[in-house]
């Protein structure tokens, strides 16, 4: 899962790294959105924590109007709707998200038996193709070890990307090494000069030496304190860092373990199709942090008084696991799509990708069968800053860039919260072919596991947003088919024309229809509105 992994590090800490080295259907008329006064104070922490709720022109946050959008819908009746979350595993016991499970009501549970002979013991909660996997290798180091999977110049390719990646990661670790050993070397001599061990930037400010070392840990300690953070904050950052590279160079990238061997399948083989188990969270609940808050944002328990409030009720989260802490298998995420169609799922986030596919058109059939089963599927455009019209990012609906293989696949970018020039997160990938819509994703508050939270940010953040929106107008207006979802979801949405920083280069501006299709943000009131129109 490579999605979430580019933005693991905070902003701190990279800054460190750096210096080390006219339609009734629109809620406001469209020639005043880009006209709205931009947001200058700073946004409260409730603001923070649900700003993705909030609407632009009543609050000048670029949310999607969910809590308008439940204004609109008071005094309707909504249906359930199921949504699969196919992702890193969910923690099913979350307290926000444990009443807002899918369960089979067909199978008995923990009896170890297949009770509606679909295949899968005990499936009362969805299913866990990866059984016991947390990490995995990337897709380029698969093809390495097994030169069969991929033609000659794919292969000379993943060379190419497997020395550059593993190169970077092991100068990375080193540097975050030599930064954290500096810090922790200054901290400790600041902190026995001043005779405390937490101290402020007024305490380092005042001390005057002539010792030429204490000068140096001064100069260390005043570095980092500009940066904002406390300094024990600080610290915990570059460790992080230290032990994201290694993990990477442990797993990600590691030539010689089999990762796979405990499933006991053949990943090549997609008829060797029941494997796996039922635990929904894999080996350890930690690993489906990023699970649990895509999760969470779709449809943690509304108001409760706990946490969030996901964006949608009547929902049903449906886990089915398959995404490692490395990239996905093509089978897995195949089964996974057809698991989630054949038990009922009406919608389905995919918050992951990958760039290289050596089955991807046992996805791309899947996709398709998704499309005959009237089911959405909603996926995260990816991280990496790039124009996905020149690269292909795995999972997708046009194969290099030709027709659309299904009218079912809606791939969202992600936005920042402050409106204006930078309303683009700077790590979204986009594109005018590619990249349908875009929707919140930066600092998103939403359960995480052991009954926590916590803000992260991706497009993989950005998609259950837009998952929770199309189980809102699935929900209330069942009788449109996914493909009218889509484009409810596309030609409802906000239309901003202001030109927008695309991946962090203040010299690449473009318009939101230059750099995806429908050049909008996603906008669940205006959409809701649309629902109730096309339904009539």
């Amino acid at each position: 899962m490579k999605l979430i992994k580019p933005l693991f590090l905070s902003a701190t800490t990279a800054m460190i790294l750096a210096s080390c080295g006219s339609s009734n259907v629109v809620s406001t008329p469209i020639t005043n959105i880009d006209s709205t006064p931009l947001k200058v104070t700073k946004l409260t922490d409730a603001e923070l924590n649900s700003w993705s709720h909030l609407d632009l022109v009543k609050d000048t946050i670029p949310g999607m109007s969910v809590d308008k959008a439940y204004e609109f819908l008071k005094g309707k009746k909504g249906k359930t709707v199921v949504v699969g979350v196919i992702d890193s595993g969910v923690d099913i016991e979350h307290e926000d998200l444990k009443n807002v499970l899918w369960t089979n009501k067909k199978e008995i549970a923990n009896n170890g038996k297949d009770d509606d002979k679909n295949g899968f013991i005990d499936d009362v909660h969805g299913w866990n193709f990866l059984g016991d996997i947390n990490d995995e290798n990337l897709e380029f180091v698969r093809i390495l070890r097994d030169k069969s999977l991929a033609d000659a110049a794919t292969v000379a390719s993943a060379q190419k990307e497997y020395d550059a990646e593993s190169q970077q990661a092991i100068a990375n670790k080193t540097r975050y090494e030599q930064i954290y050993k500096s810090l922790t070397d200054a901290d400790a001599a600041v902190a026995k000069h001043l005779g405390k061990e937490i101290y402020t930037k007024e305490d380092v400010n005042a001390i005057t030496t002539e010792d030429e070392t204490l000068l140096q840990s001064v100069g260390v300690i005043k570095q980092m304190m500009a940066y904002g953070s406390p300094i024990a904050d600080v610290k915990e950052q570059i460790k992080g860092g230290i032990e994201h590279f290694t993990s990477s160079l442990n797993s990600h990238l590691n030539m010689t373990t089999d990762f796979r061997a405990v499933v006991g399948d053949n990943p090549n083989d997609i008829s060797d199709n029941i494997y796996g188990n039922n635990v929904m969270w894999g080996p350890e609940k930690d690993g489906a942090l990023h699970g649990t808050h895509v999760a969470g944002i779709i449809a943690a328990e509304r108001n409760n008084g706990k946490g969030m409030n996901g964006i949608a009720h009547n929902v049903e989260i449906m886990t089915v696991r398959a995404v490692p802490n490395g990239d996905e298998y093509d089978k897995d995420i195949a089964l996974a799509f057809r698991y989630a169609v054949d038990n009922g799922a009406k919608v389905i986030n995919t918050s992951f990708g990958k760039s290289y596919s050596p089955h991807a058109k046992w996805v791309y059939d899947a996709i398709k069968y998704a499309a005959d089963h009237d089911v959405l599927i909603v996926n995260a455009a990816g991280n990496d800053g790039t124009d996905l019209d020149t690269k292909n990012i795995y999972p997708n609906d046009q194969v290099d860039n030709g027709s659309e293989i299904s009218n079912n696949f809606l791939t969202v970018g992600a936005l920042n919260y402050k409106y204006g020039s930078e309303l683009v997160a700077n790590f979204s990938n986009y594109g005018k072919t590619n990249v349908d819509v875009f929707a919140p994703g930066v600092k998103i508050y939403a359960p995480v596991p052991h009954n926590k939270y916590k803000h992260l940010q991706g497009t993989s953040m950005a998609s259950p947003n837009v998952a929770g929106v199309a189980a809102l107008i699935r929900s209330y207006y069942p009788k449109l088919k996914a493909a009218q979802v889509k484009q409810i979801l596309m030609s409802s949405g906000l239309p901003i024309t202001t030109k927008v920083i695309m991946a962090g280069n203040s010299d690449n501006k473009k318009t939101l229809s230059e750099v995806s299709t429908s050049g909008k943000i996603v906008n669940a009131y205006n959409a809701l509105i649309m629902a109730e129109m096309m339904s009539k």
